[in-house]
This record gives C-alpha cells, sequence and structure tokens, in this order.
C-alpha cells in the first residue's frame, strides 16, 4: 500500500471496499440458511424429562397447538363461523388437526379403515340378544331427526360401533358444545385448537400457519363484526418476532444515527461516521461467512447476538482517527497503535473462542462469529482504513475540550490497591448477600409476551380442557407395541385417579390406538361368518329390516377378522395421525408412551400411583430449570476459562506484573460492579447477563490497553482519553437504547453492557492512567 494516498486514490479504493461487501453479501445472502432451532442453545440433554423437553421445544403437540377463539357476534353466526373455519382449514396441508366439536364425526374412520372398528372398540357384542337391542333401537333412529345422518351408516354398521369409538375419542374434559360447536361456558365465544404440521421452532412455518387461519377467517366473516383471536407458541413467537424486528429496526436506526451525529462531532467530519461502519461491516459479513461455512445452517440467534458481541470493533477505527495527528501518516499510526489494538483483539478473540469446547452447537457458532468477525475488523483497520484516512487531520490532543478535561483528569484522585480491594469486596457482597434469588432459571419468565397475553392463553386452555403444560406421564419400552400394552394396564390406574379426584383427565395413545395383543384377542372374540349370519337372522327375524339388509356388517367383520392389526404408520393420513403421534414417541431402538394430564391436584399421588405400572411423572418445568442451570454452569466454566487465557495473553504481551495487573483491575472490578448493580436492584441473573458480561470485559480491556498505550506522555494521554470517551459515549448510547426495550433480552444485555461502559470508563482513567503534571 503506498505512503502517500491521492484524493482520487482513496475514492477509489473505498469504492472498491464497499464494491466487495456489496459482493460477498449478495453472495452470502444466496447460501445463508437460518435457523431457529432452540435446541441448538441447549446443552445435550441427560435426564428423561430433558430429553421430553427438547423435543416437546419442536416437534410436541404443546409447540404446535394454536388456540382460536371467534367472538363478537350472537352464538349462532359464531357457530356457523367456527364450522366454517374448521371446513377451510381442514383441507389446508399445513395443518395437521383441526377441531372445534363440529364437522363429521365419522372424518377420524376413513372408510379404508372402519373394517378395524372391531379391533379398536372395545364393547362389541355380536350375540344375537345383542344383536337384536341393537336393531331395535335403530328403528327407533330410524323415526326420529337423526335417520337422515344414521341411515347411510346401518347396512355396514348396524351397531353404530363407528360412533361409539367417535365418541370414546372426544376429549376426556371437552368444552362446552353451543349449536354443535364449541364454545367458552359463558357462550360469547366459539373455540378451535389448531395444531400446526410445522415445527414450534420453525417462525417461517408458524407464521404461515397463523396468515393461513387469517386470512381464512376474514372469508368466513364475511360483513359480520365477529373477532378472531389466536394464543399458543406459535402465535406468540410470531407476535414476538414483529414486535422485536420492530424494535430493533427504531433501535438500529437511532443508533445509527446517534453513532453518525457523535462521530461527526468527535472529529468535525462527515465522512468519520462512514469510514468508521467498513471494519464493523466487513466484520459482520466475514462472521456470517465463517459460520456458513463450518455449519449446516445459521442460527437466528447467532445472527443477533454476534452483531451485539462484535460491536467493540466500532472502537477499532475511533483509535486511528483520534490518535492521528499532523506530519504522521495514517500508515505510521496504524502500525504503532497494532500492537495495543492486536493486544486487545486477541484478548476478546480469545475469551469468545472457549464457548468453542461449551458442548452447545448454538455457542460455537457464536465464537465462530465473533473470532471471525473481530478478527476481519482489526485487519481491516490495520491494512485498509488508514488508505481512506485524511493525512493531514486536526491533532485531537489540542482540541480545547480535551485539555480541560484531561487537567481536570489530572487533578483527580488514583485509584490505590486498598481502595480498590474494598471496592472489590464491597460489590462482591452486594452480589452475594442481596435479597432474593441470585439466578434465574425460570424460562418462562423471561418471555417478551405480555402478561394479559399469557393470561388470555391460559384461559383458553382451561376453557379447551388443554392437557397440563407442566406435567406429563412416561412409559419407557423397547418398541411401541409394548409401550402400548404398559399404557393399557396403566388405565384402570388412571380412571381411579380420576374417580378420587387426583386429576381431571388424562389422554394417551392406547384409547386411540390399542396394542396388537388387544386387537389380536379382540379378533379371536369375533364370530365366523356362518355364525354371524346365524345371530343376525334371528336378530332381524323380529324387526321390519329384510334378512340381507346387512350384508357389509358381515362383509366388515369378515374383513376385521382376517386383518393385521393397525399400527401407527396405519394412521397416516388420518386425524388419528397427529394425536397418536404426539402421545407414542418413537425413537432408534425404544419407544415413549405418553399421558397427558388435566386438572392434575395432587402430583405426588399420581408419581405414587402410576410408579408400579412403570410409569414415570415427568416435570417439564423442573427440566427446564436443570436445564438452565446445566447451560449455565457450561457457560461460567467458559468464563473461567477465558479469564485465564485472556490474563495470560496480556501477560504475554506486557511482560510486567504492574502493568498486567493494571490492565486487568478495571475489568474485574466492573465484572463486580455490575453484579452488585443488578443484584442491588433486585435482578435475577440469566444467560443474557453471562453473555453481556464477556462484552463488557472485552470493553473494558480495550480502555485499559489504550491508557498503558499512552504512557506518561501529555499529548500520548489527551489522545487516548479522546479516543475512550467517544468509544464509550458510542457504546454507551447504542446499549442505553437496549436498555429501554421491552423485549426481556434486549434489556438485559443493554442494562448489563451500559453499566459496563460507564464503569470500566471510569476505573480505567482512575487506574490505569499515569500521573502527569497538569500542563
Amino acid at each position: 500500500m503506498p505512503r502517500r494516498m491521492t484524493a482520487r486514490h482513496r475514492l477509489l479504493l473505498a469504492l472498491l471496499w464497499l464494491a466487495a461487501l456489496a459482493l460477498a453479501g449478495g453472495a452470502l445472502s444466496a447460501r445463508l440458511q437460518l435457523s431457529g432451532d432452540l435446541r441448538r442453545f441447549m446443552p445435550e440433554p441427560r435426564t428423561p424429562a430433558q430429553k421430553l423437553l427438547i423435543d416437546e421445544l419442536g416437534e410436541g403437540p404443546g409447540a404446535r397447538l394454536l388456540l382460536v377463539a371467534i367472538g363478537g357476534e350472537p352464538p349462532q353466526t359464531l357457530a356457523a363461523q367456527s364450522e366454517a373455519l374448521r371446513a377451510a382449514l381442514a383441507g389446508d396441508a399445513r395443518f395437521a388437526l383441526v377441531a372445534n366439536g363440529g364437522g363429521d364425526a365419522l372424518e377420524a374412520i376413513p372408510p379404508r379403515l372402519r373394517p378395524y372398528r372391531y379391533l379398536l372398540s372395545p364393547g362389541f357384542d355380536a350375540s344375537a340378544a345383542a344383536l337384536r337391542a341393537a336393531l331395535d333401537e335403530r328403528v327407533q333412529d330410524l323415526a326420529s331427526p337423526a335417520a337422515t345422518l344414521l341411515e347411510p351408516l346401518l347396512p355396514r354398521d348396524p351397531t353404530l360401533e363407528t360412533l361409539k369409538l367417535a365418541e370414546r375419542w372426544q376429549p376426556t374434559h371437552a368444552p362446552r358444545r353451543l349449536h354443535g360447536v364449541w364454545f367458552d361456558r359463558g357462550g360469547r365465544e366459539a373455540l378451535l385448537a389448531v395444531q400446526t404440521r410445522a415445527a414450534g421452532f420453525d417462525p417461517a412455518g408458524q407464521a404461515a400457519a397463523l396468515a393461513a387461519i387469517r386470512a381464512a377467517f376474514e372469508r368466513v366473516r364475511g360483513g359480520t363484526r365477529s373477532r378472531l383471536d389466536v394464543t399458543g407458541p406459535g402465535a406468540f413467537a410470531v407476535e414476538v418476532g414483529g414486535r422485536t424486528q420492530r424494535e430493533a429496526g427504531v433501535i438500529g436506526t437511532l443508533d445509527s444515527l446517534l453513532f453518525a451525529l457523535l462521530l461527526w462531532l468527535a472529529y468535525r467530519s462527515w465522512k468519520a461516521p462512514l469510514l468508521g461502519a467498513l471494519p464493523l461491516a466487513s466484520g459482520g459479513l466475514a462472521g456470517l461467512a465463517a459460520v456458513a461455512l463450518l455449519f449446516e445452517g445459521v442460527h437466528g440467534i447467532t445472527v443477533a447476538f454476534g452483531f451485539t458481541l462484535i460491536g467493540v470493533a466500532q472502537d477499532y477505527p475511533i483509535h486511528l482517527f483520534s490518535h492521528q495527528r499532523p506530519g504522521v501518516s495514517p500508515w505510521a499510526s496504524a502500525r504503532a497503535l497494532w500492537p495495543t489494538l492486536g493486544t486487545g483483539v486477541a484478548s476478546t478473540c480469545i475469551a469468545y473462542a472457549t464457548f468453542l469446547v461449551s458442548g452447545v452447537d448454538g455457542l460455537r457458532q457464536l465464537a465462530v462469529f465473533t473470532v471471525a468477525g473481530l478478527g476481519t475488523a482489526a485487519l481491516a483497520t490495520r491494512l485498509l482504513l488508514p488508505g481512506l484516512i485524511d493525512p493531514a487531520p486536526r491533532d485531537t490532543a489540542s482540541l480545547p475540550w480535551v485539555q480541560r478535561l484531561w487537567r481536570a483528569a489530572a487533578r483527580g484522585p488514583r485509584l490505590r490497591a486498598l481502595p480498590a480491594l474494598a471496592l472489590a469486596l464491597a460489590a462482591a457482597a452486594v452480589a452475594a448477600f442481596a435479597p432474593g434469588p441470585f439466578w434465574e432459571n425460570d424460562l418462562a419468565r423471561l418471555t417478551p409476551v405480555p402478561t394479559p397475553r399469557l393470561q388470555r392463553d391460559a384461559q383458553l386452555r382451561a376453557e379447551l380442557g388443554a392437557p397440563d403444560v407442566r406435567y406429563v406421564l412416561a412409559l419407557a419400552a423397547p418398541d411401541t407395541e409394548a409401550a402400548l400394552q404398559a399404557s393399557e394396564r396403566l388405565l384402570p390406574v388412571l380412571e381411579r385417579l380420576r374417580a378420587q379426584g387426583v386429576l381431571q383427565g388424562f389422554d394417551l395413545a392406547a384409547r386411540y390406538l390399542p396394542s396388537a395383543a388387544t386387537q389380536r384377542a379382540r379378533q379371536a372374540a369375533l364370530p365366523d361368518t356362518p355364525a354371524l349370519q346365524a345371530a343376525l337372522a334371528q336378530a332381524v327375524a323380529a324387526t321390519p329390516f329384510r334378512e340381507d339388509a346387512f350384508a357389509g356388517f358381515v362383509e366388515d367383520v369378515a374383513a376385521a377378522r382376517r386383518a393385521a392389526p393397525l399400527s401407527p404408520r396405519d394412521l397416516d393420513g388420518t386425524p388419528l395421525a397427529a394425536t397418536v403421534a404426539s402421545l407414542l414417541l418413537q425413537g432408534e431402538g425404544q419407544a415413549t408412551a405418553l399421558v397427558s394430564l388435566s386438572g392434575l391436584r395432587d402430583p405426588a399421588a399420581v408419581q405414587r400411583a402410576v410408579a408400579p405400572a412403570g410409569a414415570r411423572l415427568l416435570d417439564l418445568k423442573q427440566a427446564s430449570e436443570s436445564l438452565v442451570a446445566e447451560y449455565r454452569t457450561r457457560v461460567l466454566w467458559a468464563l473461567a476459562l477465558a479469564a485465564v487465557l485472556l490474563a495470560a495473553t496480556v501477560w504475554l504481551a506486557l511482560r510486567a506484573p504492574r502493568r498486567v495487573l493494571r490492565v486487568l483491575a478495571p475489568m474485574a472490578l466492573t465484572t463486580l460492579v455490575i453484579l452488585a448493580a443488578l443484584r442491588g436492584a433486585g435482578v435475577e441473573l440469566n444467560l443474557f447477563h453471562l453473555v453481556a458480561l464477556i462484552l463488557a470485559a472485552g470493553l473494558g480491556l480495550d480502555y485499559a490497553l489504550f491508557f498503558d498505550h499512552a504512557g506518561d506522555a501529555p499529548d500520548e494521554q489527551r489522545r487516548a482519553l479522546h479516543a475512550i470517551l467517544v468509544c464509550s459515549a458510542v457504546t454507551f448510547v447504542v446499549f442505553a437504547l437496549l436498555a429501554l426495550s421491552t423485549i426481556p433480552v434486549l434489556r438485559a444485555i443493554g442494562v448489563t453492557v451500559a453499566v459496563g461502559v460507564a464503569s470500566n470508563f471510569a476505573l480505567a482513567l482512575l487506574i490505569v492512567r499515569r500521573p502527569t503534571a497538569p500542563a
């Protein structure tokens, strides 16, 4: 790179740099595959409850269930709209199940499976007496208003076994029915339960499903004033995603404007904000490219956190700008700053690189993103940015306001060893002994979903009799057949618990699909064709029916006698498939039968009752807390390793014990100050605070290294003071805006880093700055 560059050369280099960024961004956007699977940011599950929780987060029915309420019109109108909406969504491939308590009850059993009703039903009796009683009832039915519904069924199903099964498969704690569909207890809202095919962690799939529901509702509502309300994990994810995007857009715009304003005020040049953004943009693209090359998909959290964490890279060009002075080329300034800048970059990269040994795929992505991003931003500042800088700048050391501030700092006190130790002990005491739990383990409390929306979801779940989302029974078995048999043995226990009022209802796969052994036993009890014909003839003789009226019935029973038992795979394409699949989990070499519970009042009593049957009551809330605790442990170990490696890097760079202690002290003290400030304010610490602490530590190290680099030369101290003041002001403004966010994750990061920036600047000024005589 030439030592002297004309304005034309600088413009050409800037255009080439921008073109390279544009080409890289275009190529990356075509290759980039974003993922929303939260399981990538979870440690490997170890306990059965943790494994089930991880499955439920993505594939489980709870994560795919949307609760729909239609209100605002008279019940009859709402019932008609509910049925129209159910019919519209039932044919949509995006939905596995759409239920409103109405529709054709026979939909659950398509024609190809109807002969199996005699293997699925527990109460079929083919004796002459039972058939005679059934036919007498059918005679009465045909004289009733239900005749049009029943008449098509009778030739093949005179005992109405199909309707009995449909009734048996109704929810155990079904909601109120008005005009043939589900309503809330007050009769003001029609209710539907919709299960999406898209997984809970698929934000695009959930958004498409929600859009389909709203579009279908707009078609069926016509000109009425009815209104639609949808809750559930998918609906919340879409709402939160939209709100996060809007907030991020507003905050990002304000950040950009304030960044440009602060840099313009600091350097009185419109070029400074534009040039300062180039290394940061280069680092962001490099980080994305590295993750895209090394991993199958880039997680959305990696992108969001990655760009937040490499925000420290905005300091690199600021240091170069502030240390410019007349008579010294930008290349010479960059070369003189590089040992200090390189030490800070290497130390920060080492801190983030410790995530590579965390055992969590999402954290490994974050490590790759930040290391590649910070390294690229630093190299761009060192190797490219000097070519764009004006070679004859104004010396920031001569600015009057900088000189006044430097004189005030020179007259001020310095923080010696004993006061620093006292501050550390006081901060540690506040952090340790502040009232309330130290760690926040409940992920639900981190949700950005407003409380009224959560309460509304709980209300609809109660109205629909949805199962308890915290407790579930699990029966582990070698295969699905063994799991179904174990479920059947558990049925009497569950019925007894319901009768005792310990729980209101339950649901399990064996309720819909009996084990093959049970089906074979029922199959063996079916009469052969001659015996059935004889019993049927005897029953028909005393009725108005013709003797050959039920030939189809005889054919179906004969088909059931010959059929192989139904398996879960045979249910594919039926409404039963989604229900059974959600309650019968099949893995490699094992299967787990789940029992969903509703109205659970005494978990301990349930566990005692089901234990002899081999079932285990799983507490998914406790599982989530233990998983969070394990995750936090891994992050803390990574942080401990990062601290050791960071100290070693600073030692290798400075090689002087007193200098090393001075540089590391502000960062260490700030960590304690942040913890004390958060805990003193009653904040329970979560994983996002820990991630933000790493960023705050990187900033503190950066400030301390540059104060140390200035030595005791007044001009260098003033330039360092200007650079660090601009860096801290820009960073503080950015994260103070995040602290005002309504999104808990963004707020946690914003508050942590904003406090860290203020503390790091003050402590670096008090500890690292070397004493000089005021000018």
